[in-house]
């Protein structure tokens, strides 16, 4: 599994409103599968999603007013940790912000619940996920190698991590 931001060309059109986010459910998977397979070479299966969802994983979709997917995530909690397992912007909505509004929809879902760090995978040759995770204040852990299959055998994973400070609420 993987948290990964598809490395098509941005999208040119201007950039509109951000999608609502709400609880991803069952009978949304269908349409998140579609999404999924447009993205990636390796998509997740159906199942893995309804695993996650079993799981008890934190799991939200973006919806733009018609109701149709732009994005979504799945992260599994840990202790004093979430780990962001699939983050996915659907092709047709990337280069408008939907990528970095997910993840800061992730890092709240993380404070909210006292995570004190927030782990990813991304594959080494995803710059422009790169590119965002750095950008967030991600750091570079480890490797894992081989990680993900690629069109010819293998590909590593960089582990990244984002160390979160408590919120402190007024006294």
């Amino acid at each position: 599994m993987s948290a990964r931001v598809d490395t098509a060309p941005a999208a040119t059109a201007a950039p509109g409103p951000l999608p609502r986010l709400q609880p991803l459910t069952v009978a949304q998977v269908d349409a998140i599968v579609a999404v999924e397979v447009r993205a990636y070479a390796h998509p997740w299966s159906h199942g893995n999603f309804v695993d996650s969802l079993a799981a008890g994983y934190v799991a939200r979709v973006a919806l733009d007013d018609e109701g149709l997917v732009t994005g979504y995530f799945i992260a599994m909690p840990g202790v004093d940790e979430l780990h962001l397992l699939n983050v996915t912007v659907a092709p047709e909505h990337q280069g408008r912000g939907h990528g970095r509004a997910l993840l800061e929809a992730v890092v709240a879902e993380a404070r909210a619940r006292g995570a004190t760090r927030l782990l990813l995978e991304v594959r080494e040759s995803n710059l422009r996920a790169r590119r965002l995770y750095t950008s967030r204040g991600f750091a570079e852990l480890g490797r894992r190698r081989g990680y993900y299959p690629a069109r010819s055998g293998r590909e590593d994973a960089l582990v990244m991590s984002l160390a979160l400070e408590p919120e402190h609420g007024l006294d």
